[in-house]
């Protein structure tokens, strides 16, 4: 007997499927870490920045992929069978570049705050006027590494004392006091593009210690050494 006809045999006696099918979507459980991505089966499918650092849970058929937080949906991707592709939703994306512009506005004040804490006060009169905080950050932030912490600090108190949270009057005030004492303008320094390098703040201490290791001092001698007479040493000597 063939198969074909053994199954002509068995097939009035096998039962019908259910109208309910049963759920054969593949289902794991995945950690997120710092990006808002979730790896399966060598590709990453985007999901909102909000669910990071989290174990959330990952469904997936032949055609569509859904990571879930319990039973709340965050994301419904087409399946890839490809290796190393990211599928994102252009909607994370934005949200994540939204909320990155926002974090490094504030990391740029925060670093600006704590160089110069005077900032704080022109920047909160800045923002009473209705200025563009951004923008008074990023130049207040070059000024800051043109001429450095204490400079920067003695041009925001005149700016202050003259009720003007502007970084033009600061600026200002930078030129100033730099042609007063006859200075070249200073010159940008290129750092590399790391965190770790641009948020360094170089305090500045007093060179009077390297002053004095550029002091040589002569070695003392005693009276009796510089008038003894030649002749006397050489007797000296044939003594010994």
């Amino acid at each position: 007997m063939t198969v074909r006809e053994a199954f002509e045999q068995e097939q009035p006696k096998l039962l019908s499927l259910p109208d309910n099918h049963w759920p054969t979507n593949e289902r794991i459980e995945v950690k997120i870490g710092k990006t808002p991505y979730a790896r399966f089966d060598k590709n990453d499918y985007s999901l909102p920045y909000t669910h990071v650092r989290k174990t959330l849970t990952l469904t997936a058929s032949l055609k569509q992929v859904r990571i879930l937080d319990g039973q709340e949906e965050l994301a419904v991707h087409p399946r890839s069978f490809d290796k190393g592709q990211q599928i994102e939703d252009p909607e994370h994306i934005k949200a994540l570049i939204e909320r990155k512009s926002k974090a490094r506005k504030h990391r740029g004040q925060d670093h600006l705050i704590k160089a110069v804490p005077q900032c704080r006060a022109l920047l909160d009169g800045a923002a009473l006027r209705g200025d563009n905080l951004g923008s008074i950050t990023s130049t207040l932030l070059r000024l800051l590494k043109q001429y450095g912490a204490n400079e920067l600090t003695m041009a925001v108190d005149e700016a202050l004392k003259k009720q003007v949270p502007h970084p033009n009057a600061v600026r200002q005030s930078l030129q100033r006091r730099r042609e007063e004492r006859m200075e070249k303008p200073p010159l940008p320094v290129s750092l590399p593009d790391d965190e770790r390098v641009r948020e360094i703040q170089v305090k500045t201490h007093t060179l009077d210690d390297y002053d004095q290791l550029g002091q040589h001092h002569e070695p003392s001698t005693s009276i009796d050494e510089t008038e003894q007479d030649p002749g006397d040493k050489n007797n000296d000597r044939e003594s010994e």
